[in-house]
């Protein structure tokens, strides 16, 4: 039995050694970095676990940013054992940690409590939201955007949550440690690695360890499983939990995904936590879904420091009518114009707004069926950006509409969509123009994670009254004034869960969509459309979270998701607001995102590297 493991494993490896030499050429030739190796560390590592979930979406990075070079890792030989596999991985991790200890990535945590339905399942009860700026030195630290949202001792900070007069209160820092598996003392002296199979995820092939932490290894050790990709050897998914859990606390449940989104470096990600159990006769102590996004890892890295070098300056004339002295209107809108350019480049360069990409130009798309059709001409033409959160949120500074990326997945068609864009199309037609006091740069001189405090676009309720009643004439003028009973039913569905998804209509920038629990935007297109029904199931009034606009986390562009049409068979499967699983479709950096031409495969065979 033990020479037909050997000869299985030997095969294994043999295979992925011609895999790996195949790209060896490539990378030989970059430049490198010192070899990285684990040391063991005295004490006892504080790792909690929480959350993050979305659909599947295909991660296929294409390009590169151009920041100085991270130098890839150094080469090594193929491994010829699974012992090797595990020093290897071990090895990349370690020299992951050290490539990622100067970032200050944004995280955002959505947590959705739940309690169960009986014809939904379970179904939220109430929500949290935390957002942070993530700081991955020594020892993973986060400033929050929102300030109340951080309380207690070192110790509730360090926990994914913590019970405190019989009620869970969840810690934003708890979710963020799960990016890595231990931050310090991953190596074999505190942990045992056994090969379990060999598995496709997306379009990379992986080796699969269930990883144990060694006995009186210490508390909040990982426990569970990992996939390591096969040509670099990098961990690219963590699948478990950590153990043992201090009293009255928790370590939650997490599945940990990275991408290849430079090269070399698989980076982390997305993290799904859920915890719960709905069976009969059982009591939850907790029970949430929640999901958690990682970006903006190259801010401020865009390699802007020789700009002057680059810049030519010829002597020319300016003979045109601009060069005269504006008019006093003309000087209105230069001032509002230079407010509304101020705030985009200051939000993203907070890593709250997307980088202008293609999800702008389909909005921009709808934004002209509502001009062109209502005869609609601007000075200046309106431009459309992606918020890069999952609150329910849109705003408008000068000429600007901004939409949150939680916002564009729920809407289920592009009319409901139009409805959301006609509102803030209002806001600039009838020269509701906010934010004009930002364009005193000394204004955007703040820290990020003080944004939320120095900026906000919120309308008075008479504007906001105008903005609906003028939004209403524009839609029933457009091409999608036939299509708005669908507008009609995400507003019903918006209302039936508004009271459970409090965190989710919260806004922070500008005006609610819903506030006290109650629907407050586009409210006369609320009683359009048919009734809700759950037992129609041709009948979608929203879509789960994350279903529309994918993320890059190294440079913040945003794209649409392409998936393929999935049938749904019962209620269940609608999950209008609510979070789901992560299941990104693995690609490496700089491959085109075609699926395997062999099915996903496993081997029998199993292998104990512990020691």
């Amino acid at each position: 039995m033990r020479t037909t493991k050997a000869i299985l494993t030997a095969v294994l490896l043999a295979s992925m050694s011609t895999a790996a030499q195949q790209v060896a050429p490539q990378t030989s030739a970059q430049p490198t970095s010192p070899d990285v190796t684990p040391t063991a560390q005295a004490q006892p590592s504080q790792q909690p676990a929480s959350a993050t979930a979305q659909t599947a979406d295909t991660q296929a990075p294409q390009s590169a940013p151009a920041a100085t070079p991270i130098p890839l890792p150094v080469a090594a030989p193929a491994p010829t054992t699974m012992d090797q596999v595990v020093n290897l991985f071990i090895q990349r991790e370690h020299g992951l940690i050290k490539m990622l200890a100067a970032r200050t990535p944004v995280v955002e945590t959505y947590l959705q409590n739940l309690t169960s339905d009986p014809q939904l399942g379970p179904v939220p009860s109430g929500d949290h939201y935390f957002l942070g700026r993530l700081d991955m030195g020594e020892t993973i630290d986060r400033k929050d955007y929102l300030k109340d949202e951080e309380k207690g001792g070192m110790q509730s900070r360090l926990l994914g949550g913590f019970q405190k007069l019989y009620k869970v209160q969840y810690q934003p820092m708890g979710f963020s440690w799960m990016v890595y598996a231990d931050r310090t003392d991953f190596d074999r002296e505190h942990y045992d690695f056994h090969y379990a199979r060999r598995e496709f995820l997306g379009d990379v092939r992986c080796l699969v360890f269930d990883v144990t932490p060694k006995p009186k290894s210490g508390r909040g050790r990982f426990l569970g499983r990992v996939w390591i990709e096969d040509q670099g050897y990098n961990i690219v998914r963590l699948n478990g939990t950590y153990v043992p859990a201090p009293r009255n606390a928790y370590f939650f449940h997490m599945d940990s995904w990275r991408l290849n989104l430079i090269p070399g470096y698989w980076v982390p990600s997305f993290i799904y936590s859920e915890e719960g159990d709905f069976s009969a006769g059982v009591k939850n102590k907790l029970a949430f879904k929640a999901q958690t996004r990682i970006w903006g890892y190259d801010l401020k890295k865009s390699g802007k420091d020789d700009e002057l070098t680059q810049i030519r300056v010829d002597s020319v004339t300016d003979e045109s009518a601009t060069a005269q002295d504006a008019s006093p209107l003309q000087a209105e809108r230069v001032w509002q114009q230079q407010a509304e350019d101020n705030v985009v480049e200051r939000l993203t360069n907070a890593g709250l707004l997307a980088p202008e990409g293609d999800v702008d130009r389909i909005l921009q798309t709808v934004v002209n069926n509502l001009e062109v059709t209502n005869n609609i001409d601007l000075p200046r033409p309106v431009r459309t950006r992606v918020l890069l959160t999952a609150p329910l949120e849109t705003f408008s500074v000068g000429n600007t509409i901004v939409i949150s990326r939680g916002l564009v997945d729920v809407l289920p068609d592009e009319a409901s969509l139009a409805a959301v864009l006609s509102h803030e199309l209002a806001h600039i037609v009838l020269g509701h123009n906010l934010g004009s006091k930002y364009a005193f740069n000394d204004r955007m001189l703040f820290g990020d994670d003080s944004t939320y405090q120095n900026l906000g676009f919120k309308h008075i309720p008479e504007e906001e009254t105008a903005a609906d009643k003028k939004a209403v004439d524009l839609l029933k003028n457009s091409p999608y004034a036939q299509k708005l009973d669908n507008v009609g039913l995400f507003l019903k569905a918006l209302q039936l869960r508004a009271p459970q998804l409090s965190a989710l209509l919260t806004t922070h920038l500008g005006n609610p969509l819903a506030s006290g629990g109650s629907v407050s935007r586009l409210s006369a297109l609320a009683t359009q459309g048919p009734a809700l029904d759950n037992n129609k199931l041709d009948q979608i009034a929203a879509l789960p979270l994350g279903g529309r606009v994918k993320i890059n986390p190294w440079d913040d562009k945003a794209e649409m998701v392409k998936t393929a049409p999935v049938a749904i068979t019962s209620a269940r499967d609608k999950m209008p607001f609510e979070v789901t699983p992560f299941f990104p479709r693995l690609a490496r950096f700089g491959a085109n995102a075609a699926a395997p031409t062999a099915a996903p495969t496993t081997s029998a065979a199993t292998s104990n590297t512990g020691n």
